[in-house]
């Protein structure tokens, strides 16, 4: 059986046309990347640096970029306006919180249609929220993806289900772009069951075989 990540190649292929890429920072990047991968309809999660001048930022010299999260998504199961929703739901949207730019709330829009739901999702959370919004809203320019070490981070604070998947991601680098990566990466941070990782999987527009290959791969892994 061809390897996984020829199987999620096909399924990112057969998507690549429907995906729309939201990009964000709502404080350190790692638990955000976690939340996002354990939603139905994001395929891919990375974490980088944007919303700045400095040319190659890294970790250690992020210079005046801010922590942030990239996610492709399905709109035909997670829509935009969702994705903005969980956004401010899930962080404190306003600055004066923040010492420097690493950590504040930030978005930046790929088009215009972005744009005016940014602006009409912001309305609507304003009024939820009960307090005005502060994220920093802009057109998208650049993102640098962060070192390795920041991928799937939480997963990765897992050795022994690492050792679980090496027949399945023998070259570590594999798991940026994994679906399955980015669904365990929000299971073993809590905001995905089992049962509904399990559900989903089962929905996934790939060969039965290999979605019996996950499922099973997911119900015995020990952590």
């Amino acid at each position: 059986m061809p390897s996984i990540e020829i199987m999620e190649a096909v399924l990112h292929k057969q998507l690549k046309s429907k995906l729309e890429t939201a990009t964000f920072g709502m404080g350190c990047f790692w638990s955000p990347e976690a939340r996002f991968g354990g939603i139905p309809g994001v395929i891919r999660t990375r974490v980088g640096y944007a919303g700045g001048t400095t040319q190659t930022p890294t970790y250690r010299q992020m210079g005046d970029h801010t922590e942030t999260v990239e996610i492709d998504f399905d709109p035909s199961i997670l829509a935009f306006e969702d994705v903005l929703r969980h956004f401010w739901r899930n962080h404190y949207p306003n600055r004066d919180q923040y010492k420097g730019r690493q950590y504040i709330s930030l978005l930046r829009f790929r088009n215009a249609q972005q744009a005016a739901v940014i602006a009409s999702v912001k309305k609507e959370m304003e009024v939820e929220l009960g307090e005005s919004i502060e994220t920093e809203i802009a057109a998208f320019t650049d993102f640098t993806i962060a070192e390795e070490r920041h991928q799937k981070y939480y997963l990765k604070r897992y050795p022994r289900a690492l050792e679980q998947l090496i027949s399945l991601f023998p070259d570590p680098a594999l798991l940026v772009d994994s679906t399955f990566a980015a669904r365990l990466n929000g299971f073993v941070k809590g905001f995905i069951t089992r049962d509904a990782l399990r559900d989903d999987i089962a929905e996934w527009d790939i060969e039965a075989a290999y979605r019996k290959l996950l499922i099973d791969q997911l119900m015995q892994m020990k952590w």
